[in-house]
């Protein structure tokens, strides 16, 4: 794949941003072909290349001239590569592999200054689990969001400069993990029920799951997760926008109540109370450490030894650095007869993702799973 279209970069002093109808269809284009190599490349390294797949080709290495990776942005490329080999190889001691994966990107805004340009792109991935055996998904997938910066030299080439993730949060598979950054102090609580931290290693003692001893809906609950991963429900709020905090607990909180978890009205501040809809929202309900306090202090949980003991409709925690802080929230959607559960979340939005995947993905983080 090489980039020949004739490329324009705005050179005029002092221009103000341009707004996307202003910039060069042919730049944008090339823009995007590009963003699509860097991610499909970075697909295609998670993918099983035993039947004969093209092992070591990247198709970014087809781009050159007007528009191509900076050399820092190369070398950048050639590290995160190199990690999801190693997470690959991890997967696959899991007992976990791909055996296909589909990459497109959308171009959603070009902004041209100078010399300078920033994209901003939305990835779709899909990736085909290996031997699927009929009680598993046969896909998992998400959805990216990502900011690419281009500089232009002066005779029009573009190079790629810089690539930033922009979703709150971390956990898409071709992603490669980023610095831990410390959790600002708080004030000290009122003494919330701290939560078991689950272990990660397989075989898991057994603890059977009753879907139907509690009286809810746990397929309810998956079916609604899965409605919604990346379609927001529009009767609630959607907190994964700059800045907003992430939407994964929201979504969870979501997906519960679809399943038959009724409301505890209240002070959106008390973590006893458990509340949602379109105009307000508990602290609970859509805040991960706050739901953890509530559904242990309520009850309606209990923490599970191991993660692989979670069933549909059970709930995932995960702390990346271990700072005593939970960072982010998933719900099991299935699991398969190896006892392998698949998760659903938002922010970064993913379907039918397996815990294994997860862990291989950040095999250094504290997780708790919660029996629903």
């Amino acid at each position: 794949m090489v980039a020949g279209v004739a490329l324009l970069p705005n050179w005029s002093a002092g221009a103000a941003v341009t707004d996307d109808p202003k910039v060069d269809p042919a730049t944008r284009a090339t823009f995007q072909r590009l963003a699509d190599a860097v991610f499909t490349d970075r697909t295609q390294a998670l993918v099983d290349d035993a039947e004969g797949g093209k092992k070591g080709h990247r198709l970014t290495s087809g781009f050159s001239g007007k528009v191509r990776l900076s050399g820092t942005q190369s070398r950048d490329e050639n590290m995160a590569l190199t990690k999801l080999s190693v997470r690959k190889a991890r997967l696959a001691q899991l007992g976990e592999k791909y055996s296909g994966a589909t990459t497109s990107v959308k171009l959603d805004a070009t902004q041209v200054k100078g010399r300078h340009a920033t994209v901003a792109v939305t990835e779709t991935t899909t990736l085909t689990y290996e031997k699927v055996k009929g009680s598993e998904p046969k896909t998992t997938g998400f959805q990216a969001h990502h900011e690419l910066t281009f500089k232009a030299g002066r005779d029009g080439d573009w190079q790629l400069t810089g690539i930033r993730d922009t979703d709150d949060g971390y956990l898409a598979v071709n992603q490669v993990a980023k610095p831990a950054v410390a959790a600002p102090a708080t004030a000290a609580d009122d003494g919330p029920p701290e939560a078991a931290r689950s272990a990660t290693t397989r075989p898991a003692p057994a603890k059977p799951k009753n879907l139907s001893a509690t009286g809810y809906d746990y397929k309810a609950m998956a079916a609604y997760a899965q409605k919604y991963w990346s379609k927001y429900n529009p009767d609630y709020p959607d907190f994964n926008g700059q800045g907003a905090g992430g939407d994964c607990t929201n979504f969870v909180s979501q997906s519960l109540k679809a399943g038959g978890w009724k409301h505890v009205p209240g002070y959106t501040s008390d973590f006893h109370k458990w509340f949602g809809n379109s105009e307000i929202q508990s602290d609970s309900f859509i805040g991960v450490n706050e739901f953890s306090w509530f559904a242990l202090s309520s009850k309606r949980v209990t923490s599970l030894a191991n993660v692989y003991q979670m069933d549909v409709g059970d709930v995932l925690q995960m702390d990346f650095d271990k700072d005593g802080s939970k960072d982010h929230s998933m719900i099991v959607t299935s699991r398969n007869s190896q006892g392998v559960p698949y998760v659903t979340y938002h922010s970064t939005n993913t379907y039918n993702r397996s815990v294994a995947s997860i862990i291989a993905s950040y095999p250094n983080a504290a997780y708790y799973a919660y029996r629903t």
